[in-house]
């Protein structure tokens, strides 16, 4: 027994031997491709790669006109004791401050083709008289400047497409694809920040898919170092192709601190295309007026999650000649599930003016396939027109419900909350302010015209659509509420 402890103690050593030289040689490994990665990293160098591309990178400079104001406005306060005494001084020099005077301003941008096709921001060059563009000399190289012309603008993704008039091929850079880049990915940004003149500074996309404020953002964010001036100029990915447009920093003193945006390339090449064809934008638009599904709307509807867009109108329009209704959830738009309502507005922006496309619906508890031919958003857009505020509504008749207090509609009514005579509902008349639909928006003033979605215009409808609701085991009752002419679903909880 003695003889087989001891056996069973020898294995064991040697098996502790065993694993202990094993984890050694595992560390050793990992020191050798530490220092081989560090070395790899401390040899390597941006300059090459710098050098390539940058004589595609340009600076912008811009001349604007502007006229001279009257009197020492800006200078002081006006009814100051100081205001004659500064307008004799205006006076005595000949009125200067009337008279028009440029006001300069400096960008970036970058060269995508060899005949002078250059990108930049729309508001590098916005109201600009004269925009001249300086190539970056290279070595040796004396500098080059040329007027550029205004091929096209898109205030919406803020890019700009101008053209220069070269007496030799220029060289130029190609858009990659921004899709691709993976956060953590080194990229570079170039321009003139500041109007210190031609700048490089690397970093890695700190994030994907940002949104700031418009309808079609898709900015990438990186901390390479973006200043003013470098907007419009290029963010390159480590193939020297450009992924992004530098558009916008954040920041509170107005200096880099290494969180810059750059719309992505994926959305300036489609607007590019079009400016560069028509000279202008020409986007998809399907006509609905639509907002995001929110857990207990999906509850309310019955659908298994949130997703997908609902429609809150279908004003006249391609979506209202296919036959789209409000209260239908948006789940596929030519061929793609639609997550959300930022997605749908990007896709049908992207899709082609005329093109027919399959969009399926949530409708009445299944789905449905709709056929719709979509027409030019810049088209609808002019011939909006601007919507009308309405007031609070007196009270009539009056009832509480679901934390609202609610009135039918009349005549009397309509005319106070400057609605079409046709107009039919509820009229909010006041909310509870702890109330939950106090939090999700509703105020007086509002006009409810739908509850589980199908029309209301009695205070025996909205109370027979709960008990629907009830008796079909939901929690929320789903409401379309209109305010100012906009319309937007609301769910509400119906408690016990």
């Amino acid at each position: 027994m003695q003889a087989q402890a001891r056996s069973i103690s020898v294995r064991q050593d040697e098996g502790v031997g065993l694993m202990r030289l094993m984890w050694l040689v595992f560390v050793g490994m990992m020191l050798v491709l530490a220092q081989t990665v560090s070395a790899h990293a401390r040899g390597e160098s941006l300059a090459p790669l710098a050098e390539k591309i940058s004589p595609a990178v340009v600076n912008i400079t811009t001349s604007t006109l502007i006229e001279g104001q009257t009197g020492p406005q800006g200078i002081v306060p006006e009814g100051s004791p100081f205001e004659d005494f500064f307008r004799e001084f205006q006076d005595r020099n000949g009125d200067e401050g009337d008279r028009p005077r440029r006001s300069n301003a400096l960008g970036s941008g970058f060269v995508i083709s060899e005949d002078g096709y250059i990108v930049t921001n729309n508001h590098v060059i916005a109201e600009a008289d004269e925009i001249l563009v300086e190539f970056f000399p290279g070595d040796g190289q004396p500098k080059k400047e040329l007027p550029a012309k205004v091929i096209g603008t898109d205030e919406k993704t803020d890019i700009a497409l101008l053209k220069v008039e070269a007496p030799s091929p220029l060289q130029y850079v190609q858009f990659g694809d921004s899709d691709i880049a993976r956060v953590g990915d080194w990229v570079i940004a170039m321009g003139n920040p500041l109007g210190q003149g031609f700048s490089v500074s690397a970093g890695i996309v700190s994030a994907r898919n940002r949104a700031l404020s418009g309808s079609y953002d898709d900015y990438i964010q990186t901390d390479a170092a973006i200043n003013r001036g470098n907007s419009g100029g290029p963010l390159f990915n480590m193939d020297g192709e450009v992924i992004g447009v530098n558009t916008a920093i954040l920041s509170p003193n107005g200096g880099s601190i290494g969180i810059g945006f750059s719309m992505a390339s994926n959305v300036v090449v489609k607007v590019v295309d079009q400016l560069r064809e028509f000279g202008e934008t020409r986007r998809g638009w399907l006509g609905v007026r639509i907002q995001d599904v929110t857990e207990d709307m999906a509850e309310a509807m019955g659908l298994d999650k949130p997703g997908g867009a609902l429609i809150s109108d279908v004003p006249d329009g391609p979506a209202k000649d296919a036959g789209l209704l409000a209260g239908d959830v948006i789940l596929s738009f030519d061929g793609v599930e639609v997550e959300d309502t930022r997605g749908l507005v990007r896709q049908v922006g992207e899709t082609t003016v005329g093109k027919s496309v399959r969009v399926v619906v949530h409708r009445d508890g299944g789905t449905q396939t709709v056929l719709v031919t979509l027409g030019r958003r810049e088209d609808a857009e002019r011939a909006e027109d601007g919507d009308e505020e309405t007031s609070e509504a007196p009270t009539e008749e009056n009832a509480d419900i679901l934390g609202l207090t609610i009135s039918p509609l009349t005549d009397t009514l309509r005319t106070d909350l400057g609605l079409e005579e046709d107009a039919e509902g509820l009229v909010v008349t006041e909310v509870d302010e702890a109330s939950e639909a106090f939090s999700k928006g509703l105020r007086a003033g509002d006009l409810i015209t739908e509850a589980g979605q199908q029309k209301v215009t009695s205070i025996e409808d909205l109370e027979a659509r709960m008990e629907e609701a009830r008796e079909a085991g939901r929690k929320s009752l789903l409401l379309l509420v209109r305010r100012g002419g906009d319309p937007r679903f609301v769910a509400l909880s119906l408690g016990g």
